[in-house]
């Protein structure tokens, strides 16, 4: 199946595109040693973490960072102790995150051509977290799923980053890490790139970056 898509053959005037997944990685090395010292499977954290009764709620500015640390450790009292829970769920919720640098760098000189933005299932800290990272100045504009109520894969929050693109939604290329994310912008008819690889990236956005080298 290829990645990029686009239903009508145009041109794409905006970039929409995913943070966690594309642009930012976290380092989760402190979760999985605090899961392999309670004796925990890798990756339990984080599926607690990411469940939707305590995932969405994050996702759509209702709870805190503390309170989502406390539903993890909650979550995971069953089966360590309070401090150990408590461990757990303070790793993966202040867990340290890295850029893909070659990605950033695609952003930036793509945006010198038509409008970036990104679009992010995120929390309320968000614009904190891309100061931190030296990104505040990456894109035209955040959607954030905290901030704006809604969260992908719904049609709304698509809407929203296309009209702050000012393009329609079959002119908006879209970038997201995740199946169902792309799904839902392919059925609103936009082009989208399920991303793998900044390499893969770089071909996706060569119609704008080689247009702009022919106008």
């Amino acid at each position: 199946m290829k990645s990029l898509v686009n239903p009508r053959g145009l041109p794409f005037e905006a970039v929409l595109c995913d943070i966690d997944g594309v642009i930012r990685f976290y380092d989760t090395s402190e979760v999985s040693r605090l899961e392999k010292a309670a004796e925990l499977p890798e990756g339990t954290t984080a599926a607690i973490g990411f469940a939707p009764e305590n995932d969405l709620p994050l996702l759509l500015g209702q709870i805190t960072r503390n309170q989502w640390a406390h539903s993890i450790a909650q979550g995971l009292v069953p089966d360590v102790s309070q401090a150990e829970a408590q461990a757990l769920a303070k790793a993966f919720t202040e867990a340290d995150s890295r850029t893909d640098e070659a990605v950033v760098h695609l952003l930036r000189r793509v945006r010198s051509h038509c409008p970036v933005i990104l679009v992010s299932n995120a929390t309320v800290w968000l614009d904190e977290d891309l100061e931190l990272l030296g990104l505040t100045d990456l894109a035209d504009d955040v959607v954030n799923s905290a901030l704006v109520g809604v969260a992908k894969p719904d049609r709304r929050i698509y809407e929203i980053a296309a009209e702050r693109a000012g393009a329609p939604i079959d002119r908006c290329l879209f970038v997201d890490d995740r199946e169902e994310n792309i799904t839902a912008a392919t059925e609103l008819g936009m082009a989208t790139m399920l991303h793998r690889s900044a390499a893969e990236l770089e071909e996706a956005l060569a119609p704008v970056l080689k247009s702009s080298l022919l106008s």
